[in-house]
């Protein structure tokens, strides 16, 4: 398996996929992560790197600068979710770290990838992007 980290300054050392106590996300959560993706994936396709920017965390923007910056990395190192051939989404988990979506995506090459995608709560009560790692796994498949 491959590993490629989307700044995943959401640190991977610290961050568990074992459920935490107390922090049961809603469907509500669900829906929000999903439609973040969705509208960030969107604006990837556009070349809107203005809006897909806007999506991550005010710690991933001071890290990337500016939206150029921040879709060349995209462009560079994250096909899958940049150009993505099909997309479905996996389960919400709750991590020591907070919610991770999974996201099953097919890459423009036609392998098979699992995006897991970190979030953050901000102090307006939205949720922002905090990071990605994503998985190729040719077992999995959107």
């Amino acid at each position: 398996m491959r590993f490629i980290f989307f700044v995943c300054l959401w640190v991977l050392g610290s961050a568990s996929l074992a459920p935490t106590a107390g922090q049961a996300q809603s469907a509500a959560d669900a829906s929000a992560f999903q439609s973040i993706i969705k509208n960030q994936m969107n604006a990837f396709a556009a070349g809107d790197s203005k809006t897909a920017f806007s999506f991550a965390t005010r710690d991933l923007q001071r890290r990337f600068q500016t939206p150029d910056i921040f879709m060349q990395m995209v462009k560079q190192g994250y096909q899958p979710v940049y150009r993505p051939k099909d997309v479905k989404f996996g389960a919400l988990k709750d991590t020591a770290s907070g919610p991770v979506q999974e996201v099953y995506v097919v890459g423009p090459k036609g392998a098979n990838w699992l995006a897991l995608y970190s979030f953050e709560a901000q102090q307006d009560g939205t949720w922002r992007i905090s990071g990605c790692v994503l998985t190729q796994s040719p077992g999995l498949s959107a």
